[in-house]
């Protein structure tokens, strides 16, 4: 691929995770037995900053089938889940009614930046939720900032968790003689970083067809400010040696389930924020 195939980034990114929902429902995918039994988990991280939801009105965006959305729909929130994803809302709504909580959540399908049309409830939500893998496909992130600040009633909160741009800098994609991750994409380039790899992240067994993706490296600076352009007040921000995949080959897991460096924590690998609308 070449940076011109970036125009078409919407199918490319949408083939790429249309895909992915087969290999992540099936038997190498995510495990979701403690959400089947009625008590879901999120990921180390989450649950440690994410606190009560109970009663609140959630908006989870780029929910992909839904297996957060309805761990949050069990702890008694009210939650809507948007993805770009045809085959992951399909996938979200019959595991919806599988656990008997399609009352409780709700699923959308739409491209995040369309969302506040197929949605259409301006200044509804106590709580927006945001979490890994999520704002690298998204190539205008002052924009999106706009779109989490509408749907957000006043004192509602943004949680956001993904791994932190320092990392994505590097990737096994150019790996160094010795193992470790190298350069990969510049840190200020602020350009759509298009590339081909048949890995998944859930299942290191399978192979992608749809192998292309294009992303965006956003330097956290962006984020941070596009938030508070948006009118967000900025509550807190953690930076993380830790992240929820094996974002490297090098990582190791430890007994949190997270996966970590091996030696040392030589730079974050996950961010963390919650941001209030003022």
């Amino acid at each position: 691929m070449t940076p011109a195939d970036a125009r078409d980034w919407r199918a490319i990114n949408r083939a790429n995770w249309d895909e992915r929902v087969g290999i992540h429902t099936g038997p190498g995918g995510y495990d979701l037995g403690a959400l089947r039994a009625g008590r879901g988990v999120l990921n180390p991280i989450e649950e440690a900053e994410l606190g009560c939801v109970a009663g609140l009105e959630v908006l989870h965006l780029q929910c992909h089938f839904g297996a957060d959305t309805l761990c949050l729909a069990q702890r008694g929130a009210t939650v809507t889940g948007l993805d770009f994803s045809g085959a992951a809302i399909a996938a979200a709504r019959s595991l919806a009614a599988e656990l008997g909580l399609a009352g409780r959540a709700s699923f959308v399908e739409a491209d995040l930046y369309d969302a506040p049309a197929a949605i259409a409830r301006p200044a509804a939500f106590d709580l927006v939720y945001t979490s890994w893998g999520a704002t690298c496909w998204l190539p205008d992130i002052a924009r999106w900032a706009a779109i989490v600040a509408g749907f957000l009633k006043p004192g509602g909160r943004l949680y956001y968790a993904d791994a932190h741009p320092a990392a994505y800098v590097f990737d096994d994609l150019a790996r160094l003689p010795d193992g470790r991750p190298g350069y990969f994409a510049p840190y200020f380039a602020r350009q759509p970083v298009v590339s081909v790899d048949e890995r998944d992240y859930a299942d290191p067994t399978a192979r992608l067809a749809n192998a292309a993706n294009v992303n965006w490296l956003h330097p956290l600076s962006d984020t941070v400010n596009g938030l508070l352009a948006a009118g967000l007040s900025l509550d807190w921000l953690h930076e993380h040696a830790q992240v929820p995949w094996r974002m490297f080959e090098i990582l190791v897991r430890k007994g949190d389930g997270d996966w970590h460096w091996p030696d040392r924590p030589w730079l974050p690998l996950a961010v963390s924020l919650q941001a209030t609308r003022r």
